[in-house]
C-alpha cells in the first residue's frame, strides 16, 4: 500500500535525524524535526531511492508478438526491433524522459510507446501485444499513415523517431539559440572543427535519447572541376539509405560493403545538378562524396529495395549479405578515424512484391535469434538472417 510505504518512509527519516541531531548534540527541546534541512535532505533522498525500486521491473524474455490490426506489419516489425534496442528499452521503462523533457506538455505518443515495449518485455505466460492506442496515437500525429493500405517501415521508423524526439526533447523552443560565427570566420576553421560547431548548434535545439542514439552527422564534399574549389556542408541522420548494386564488384554475392562502397563513391555531377560555386560565381561539373563525420551508437542501414520511375515502383530482390558482428565503417569515416566496430542486433525484413508485401524481424535475443512474425515467435538460425529480404539492420556500436 503506497500510504503505508509513505508512512513508514517518513517515520524512518525523523527517528534517523533524531539519532544524527542527538549524538551531536543539537536536539532543542520542543523543536520540529521535520522542519530541519537534515530532515529535508533525507527524505528526497529516501524518495529517490524509493522511485528508483519502483521503476525496476522484473523482465521476461522479450518474446512476445503483436496483433495485426490491420495491414500493421511494417509497424509490428519495426516495434520489435526498437524493442531490442536495449538502451532505448531501458530508458523508456524508467520514465527518464519525464525527467528530461522541456515540455509542460503530457508526452502521450511516448507513453504509449513505452507502454508497447513494456508489454513486449512483461514476464512469461503473457498474451500478443495489441498496439492500438499507440498506433491511434501515431496516426493523430501523422495523418498519412491513416487507413488500411501498406505502409514503408523506414518511412515509419523515421516519423515515429522524429515524433518521439519531439516530445522529449530536452530543448525549449523558447531558448534562443547562441550567436552564430559569421560565414568569412567559418571558413576559416578546420574541417573538424566546423563539423564540431554545426553538431553543437543542433544540439542547442535537438537533444534527446533518440539523438543520443540514433542521430549521426554526414559530411558531403563537393569539388568543382572548373577552379578546384571545395566546400563542405554537414548533415544530421538517423538512418543511412544504401543503393544495392545488381552484382557485385568481385563477381560473387553482393555484400553490404559494395552497398556502402557505392553509397560513398564519389559521384559526378552535371551543372543542373551542382550548387553555386562560391568562387566561380555560377553552376559547374564537379564531383560529390559522401562520408561519416559523427557515428551514431545505433546505425541504421536501409538497404534500398524500391526504385521509383516515372510509372512505376519496382524492387529489388538481390541477396546482400552482411556480417553479424565486427562490422567495420571506419573506412566510411573521415580521414584519420579510428577503428569503428558494430554488431548487429535487429533485421526488418521484406517479403513478396511491392503491392503485396510483408513485414517480419529478426531480434537476437540471449539465447539466440528470433523471428517476429506478428504474433508469431520462432526461433531462427543465423544463417536463416541472410536472405533476399533484409530492408532495415539495426547495429550498436561494439564498444557500447
Amino acid at each position: 500500500m503506497p500510504g503505508a510505504a509513505a508512512t513508514t518512509m517518513e517515520d524512518s527519516c525523523q527517528a534517523l535525524c533524531r539519532s544524527l541531531v542527538t549524538h551531536n548534540t543539537l536536539q532543542q527541546e520542543g523543536t520540529d524535526i521535520s522542519q530541519s534541512v537534515l530532515y529535508t535532505s533525507l527524505m528526497g533522498l529516501l524518495l529517490v531511492t524509493e522511485k528508483e525500486k519502483q521503476a525496476s521491473v522484473t523482465l521476461g524474455s522479450g518474446q512476445l508478438g503483436i496483433c495485426n490490426v490491420g495491414n500493421t506489419c511494417f509497424l509490428n516489425a519495426v516495434l520489435q526491433c526498437l524493442s531490442h534496442t536495449l538502451p532505448l528499452r531501458d530508458y523508456c521503462l524508467s520514465e527518464k524522459y519525464r525527467q528530461e523533457m522541456s515540455s509542460q506538455k503530457d508526452p502521450e505518443l511516448m507513453d504509449a510507446f513505452s507502454r508497447v515495449l513494456s508489454d513486449l518485455w512483461a514476464e512469461e505466460g503473457a498474451s500478443p501485444v495489441h498496439p492500438g492506442r499507440f498506433f491511434s496515437l501515431f496516426k493523430e500525429s501523422v495523418p498519412c499513415f491513416n487507413g488500411y493500405s501498406q505502409q514503408d517501415a523506414q518511412e515509419f521508423l523515421r516519423f515515429l523517431l522524429d515524433r518521439l524526439h519531439s516530445e522529449i526533447n530536452r530543448r525549449s523552443p523558447r531558448n534562443p539559440p547562441s550567436a552564430d560565427l559569421p560565414e568569412s570566420k567559418r571558413q576559416q576553421l578546420r574541417v573538424e572543427e566546423r563539423a564540431s560547431l554545426m553538431w553543437n548548434r543542433y544540439l542547442e535545439k535537438d537533444d534527446s535519447k533518440i539523438v543520443d542514439l540514433f542521430s549521426g552527422q554526414l559530411r558531403s564534399s563537393l569539388c568543382c572541376s572548373t577552379c578546384g574549389h571545395q566546400s563542405t556542408t554537414f548533415d544530421v541522420f538517423c538512418d543511412l539509405s544504401l543503393p544495392i548494386p545488381k552484382r557485385s564488384v568481385s563477381g560473387g554475392i553482393v555484400a553490404l560493403k559494395d552497398c556502402l562502397d557505392l553509397f560513398s563513391q564519389e559521384e559526378d555531377l552535371d551543372s543542373e545538378n551542382t550548387p553555386m560555386c562560391d568562387r566561380c560565381g555560377k553552376r559547374t561539373e564537379g564531383t560529390k562524396k559522401l562520408t561519416i563525420q559523427r557515428f551514431p551508437r545505433i546505425i541504421v542501414l536501409h538497404l534500398n529495395r524500391f526504385a521509383t520511375s516515372r510509372v512505376s515502383i519496382c524492387k529489388s530482390t538481390v541477396s546482400v549479405s552482411f556480417p553479424l558482428r565486427q562490422l567495420d565503417l571506419s573506412c566510411y569515416g573521415a580521414e584519420g578515424t579510428g577503428q569503428v566496430l558494430y554488431n548487429l542486433y535487429a533485421v526488418c525484413n521484406h517479403s513478396g512484391t511491392v503491392n503485396m508485401g510483408h513485414y517480419t524481424a529478426h531480434c537476437r535475443e540471449d539465447m539466440g535469434w528470433y523471428c517476429y512474425n506478428d504474433s508469431r515467435v520462432s526461433p531462427v538460425t543465423e544463417s536463416q538472417l541472410q536472405s533476399n529480404q533484409a530492408y532495415l539492420l539495426f547495429y550498436e556500436m561494439d564498444s557500447c
